[in-house]
């Protein structure tokens, strides 16, 4: 929109040669895409070198020779579309239209971080300005991103999971505009690495704990059974040596707290009960009077 000689600002616009048309005789800028007469900013007059305000002229346009159009004290109000019209020495027009944008300066962003997980971290680069672009900074160089950083589509927010050692240090965001550009305050990211000490995990040992305690609990069931049986064995014992005695004197009958052998057929005859332990038979049975046996 205007030429870099005519203005120092950002900003200048190509006009594909309709500017510098070397048959010009007059130049006029609008408003707007459209030619009406009533956006006419202001016109210029190769003839009578001068310049012609129009309707939409504010005071702070000012059009020179080469048909540049220079504005000061810039409002984002005057972002928007303007068009440039050519009179050439045979009265024919050239029409031309483009966009000019004004940006103002970039305020400077903040940054937040949040650990999303345990091993993960996700910064946010916070600003109120539009039309910003957003560029991650790391230890005074720009970051390049690793498999395991991802941005968000505006690029204001930076995640990475997992952790590593190698991402520890200081992190900032740049915002920029075509206008201006500025960094918010470092961020120290620290990666604290969890060192294993010798052993086994606290996991591994307590089933190692529980293991031990069943199997201690085993061991003495094991013990009480194994002493049940050798108590209920000894006792059997010492009533087979206290009635030694056959079965088959007649001068000592069977007492109430005696061992004894009963018959289940009448042809067979009785026999000791240590031989029936020693060579049993399914069709003998005895009975130990074990009240007996422990008042003994």
């Amino acid at each position: 929109m205007q030429s870099p000689s005519a203005c120092p600002c950002r900003g200048g616009i190509p006009w594909q040669g309709v500017l510098l048309a070397g048959n010009a005789v007059g130049y006029s800028w609008y408003r707007g895409q459209i030619t009406d007469r009533i956006r006419l900013i202001v016109s210029y007059s190769i003839f009578t070198h001068s310049a012609t305000p129009g309707p939409a002229f504010s005071g702070r346009e000012t059009v020179y020779p080469n048909g540049s159009l220079l504005f000061v004290n810039l409002k984002k109000e005057d972002t928007r579309f303007y068009t440039l019209q050519t009179t050439t020495d045979n009265f024919d027009t050239e029409v031309a239209t483009g966009e000019f944008r004004v940006h103002g300066l970039v305020a400077q962003p903040s940054l937040r971080a949040t650990n999303t997980e345990p091993h993960s971290v996700a910064m946010t680069c916070l600003s109120g300005d539009p039309g910003i672009s957003i560029t991650w900074i790391f230890n005074s160089q720009t970051l390049q991103l690793t498999d395991r950083m991802q941005l968000s589509p505006d690029h204001r927010t930076l995640s990475i999971d997992p952790v590593r050692q190698e991402d520890a240090g200081e992190y900032q965001c740049e915002a920029s505009n075509p206008a201006s550009s500025t960094r918010s305050d470092r961020y120290r990211l620290a990666v604290i690495s969890e060192e294993r000490t010798p052993g086994l995990p606290v996991g591994a040992v307590a089933g190692i704990v529980t293991g031990v305690l069943v199997g201690v609990a085993l061991v003495a069931a094991l013990g009480c059974f194994l002493l049940h049986t050798r108590t209920g064995r000894a006792g059997v014992q010492q009533g087979l040596r206290d009635h030694r005695t056959p079965a088959s004197t007649a001068s000592q009958g069977p007492s109430d707290s005696s061992t004894y052998l009963a018959p289940v057929s009448g042809h067979k005859t009785a026999v000791p009960i240590y031989q029936e332990l020693l060579n049993p038979d399914l069709d003998i049975y005895c009975r130990v009077d074990h009240t007996a046996i422990g008042g003994s």
